[in-house]
């Protein structure tokens, strides 16, 4: 009877130590989940993730929807994860709105939770971890005023309702424009879809209907990696890439080889490996109950094929993702 005795307050203590070390660092889980899984912007997040997750000795747990305008899929991932006992969430909310309740629900449930790319309409995420996409928007803005040269018609190819971050990349861009009376906006309407194949299909009916063959666009803006790499094949399929002046947002090899062959007049690029590296970063720093920022801008910077070898850029460009997606 004692050594049963005995037995149980050895087993008692030990589960008491292990306890304790899910709360050291040392067993930390931290979901990440993006919008989705396939383009090479969301690779960069999950390689800055886990960068910061082996400096910090915590284990990422990378899982998002195939697509990014899923919005149930995402959910039921959201909530699958704080039911599997996370211990903290890096959200890339697919809807600035659809994802609050399945958010409220985690930090209710003792999940804290930091959001990257895209902000969500609530208070529960401790914070942001994004670019400034109206400031970045803005940047493409009068970029593509600058090269016009303040005259010529615009077309801005949109991504899909209620994605924060691009909606704000839009209209930054129409804000910019709008300070350039020589150039008219004639189409901003139309929404791509999350698939590059869907962008393509948008961009050539786009090209169709502003009777762009014939001159009367100069020139085109895209608010994401799928839908500026959609509307370069647009472009390439009419013969018109290259003579329309073009500026899309995020990297690829397609996308970096287009700025080369000087298809693509300029990029604007963000930094997805720094969402990943910082938002990790700063949810625990959160979750040991220090003070962090309710905003943190990664910044976005104007590529170019006059700027793009510069050493800092050709590495955000094409970064090596191997050391840690492999």
């Amino acid at each position: 009877m004692r050594r049963l005795t005995l037995l149980v307050v050895i087993l008692a203590v030990a589960a008491g130590v292990i306890a304790c070390g899910s709360k050291s660092g040392n067993t930390i889980t931290i979901a990440v989940v993006p919008k989705g899984t396939t383009h090479e912007f969301w690779k960069s997040v999950h390689a800055g993730a886990i960068k910061a997750g082996r400096e910090l000795g915590v284990t990422i747990l990378w899982q998002g929807p195939l697509k990014e305008d899923d919005r149930e899929d995402q959910i039921r991932v959201v909530d699958t994860l704080v039911s599997r006992g996370i211990q903290g969430l890096l959200l890339a909310p697919l809807d600035d709105k659809a994802l609050r309740q399945p958010v409220a629900n985690a930090v209710r449930a003792g999940v804290p939770v930091v959001t990257f790319d895209s902000k969500l309409e609530s208070d529960d995420p401790a914070s942001l971890v994004a670019t400034s996409n109206l400031d970045a928007g803005k940047l493409a803005g009068m970029h593509m005023g600058k090269i016009l040269g303040d005259k010529g018609n615009v077309v801005v190819m949109r991504l899909h309702e209620g994605a924060a971050s691009t909606t704000a990349r839009e209209q930054g861009f129409l804000d910019a424009i709008a300070t350039f009376p020589g150039i008219t906006v004639v189409s901003s309407n139309q929404y791509a879809g999350a698939l590059a194949e869907g962008a393509y299909r948008t961009g050539e009916n786009l090209l169709a209907s502003t009777r762009a063959a014939e001159g009367f666009v100069q020139g085109i803006f895209c608010p994401n990696e799928s839908t500026t790499f959609g509307m370069l094949r647009a472009l390439q399929n009419a013969g018109l890439a290259g003579k329309i002046k073009y500026v899309g947002f995020d990297s690829s090899d397609k996308l970096v080889q287009g700025v080369r062959d000087g298809q693509i007049d300029a990029l604007l690029l963000q930094d997805p490996f720094a969402m990943g590296y910082v938002g990790v970063k700063t949810l625990v720093r959160h979750m040991r109950g220090e003070t962090v920022p309710k905003f943190i801008d990664t910044g976005a910077t104007v590529v170019t094929r006059e700027n793009m070898n510069q050493p800092d850029i050709k590495e955000r460009l094409q970064p090596n993702l191997d050391q840690y997606l492999k």
